[in-house]
């Protein structure tokens, strides 16, 4: 749906409040001829009525997001509630992630009502918003995230020193802050070159993943201990999550780090009616797979039957325990199962 942000007319065609009907002809003087001409009524696909595919793709993840991504994040948050007690180091992260997710994807139901039904352009503005959210919190959070889990295997010491949640409360305002500047610019709009932000956003937040969840998975594997050919089964489990995670990072990310840099190289056309939507559809569809990995890693969901969750969390679970680890290993690996499910973009 965000296609419709680069359409030159489509702001004047919100301005209309009214049902979709056409308004009445428009008498329209030629050359002394009077000429009956009328509104051209406003689609979705304004403007890619010939290359439909891209936003065809892009409203079939939205929907998927509405699906089954929002009630999953909508259970993420029920089950960080649940466990606030004992919260994990990156569960501030998490829950912040999860909540901004599910707002993304309760905005979708009134984006389709709007471009089919309500054309109003105040709705317009608060759908821009939405967009700028997500476009910011997910990589934002996602690197909170990665620093989190990045301090804790590589530095376990100083982890142990900034365990105290305010760090994390802290560190998550400023990320609101930043994702209501961005939000609200985008709102505004008038800036010029403004999609530059994002591209450099997506281009820096990208790499610092990449190199946090690169060097994690080379430190798990140099952990096996002096003599030993197998790694443990705990930090084994913890590898094969992070690597994972790392695909997925690639998945959701790569075709924005691999197109938009070059938007100068493509047509107008093939750039809004292509490269656009297909490149937020493999951003938007994180707002599902950030939940389910992270319900996949639980023993026990709520409101969900058990059988299910056991048929989809045995492989999971740990084969071996015959290696004794330390307090600090054990805490580390905490860390590591803790804090990954949610991260993959």
């Amino acid at each position: 749906m965000r296609i419709m942000e680069g359409f030159p007319g489509y702001h004047l065609r919100l301005n209309q409040t009214s049902s979709p009907t056409l308004p009445p002809p428009l008498l329209n003087v030629t050359g002394g001829l009077m000429v009956n001409t009328t509104v051209k009524p406003f689609s979705v696909f304004e403007g890619c009525e010939s290359m439909v595919e891209g936003i065809l793709f892009d409203l079939a993840i939205q929907l998927f997001n509405v699906i089954l991504g929002l009630p999953a994040n909508i259970l993420v948050i029920v089950i960080l509630i649940q466990n606030r007690r004992e919260p994990s180091t990156s569960d501030v992260f998490l829950g912040c992630l999860a909540f901004m997710d599910a707002y993304f994807g309760l905005m979708t139901p009134i984006s389709f009502a709007n471009f089919y039904h309500w054309h109003s352009k105040k709705v317009w503005m608060a759908l821009k918003f939405s967009y700028g959210v997500k476009d910011t919190t997910g990589p934002l959070f996602l690197s909170c995230i990665c620093v989190d889990r990045f301090v804790a295997v590589l530095f376990p010491i100083a982890f142990s020193q900034l365990k105290h949640p305010k760090y994390r409360i802290s560190l998550s305002i400023f990320v609101f802050g930043l994702t209501f500047a961005y939000a609200s610019a985008k709102m505004v709009g008038g800036f010029p070159n403004f999609e530059k932000v994002f591209t450099g956003e997506v281009l820096a937040t990208f790499t610092w993943m990449m190199i946090c969840n690169a060097s994690i998975l080379m430190a798990l594997k140099r952990s096996r201990g002096a003599g030993k050919d197998e790694m443990h089964p705990m930090k084994k489990k913890a590898f094969k999550m992070v690597l994972s995670i790392l695909v997925i990072i690639v998945v959701n990310y790569l075709p924005l780090v691999a197109l938009f840099p070059f938007e100068d190289y493509y047509t107008p056309d093939d750039f809004r009616c292509y490269v656009q939507p297909v490149g937020y559809a493999f951003l938007n569809i994180s707002s599902s797979i950030q939940p389910l990995i992270y319900l996949s890693r639980l023993e026990k969901v709520p409101f969900l039957p058990e059988a299910w969750v056991k048929r989809c969390c045995a492989r999971n679970q740990p084969t071996s325990n015959k290696t004794p680890m330390t307090a600090s290993s054990t805490e580390t690996i905490t860390t590591i199962t803790s804090t990954a499910p949610l991260s993959p973009a």
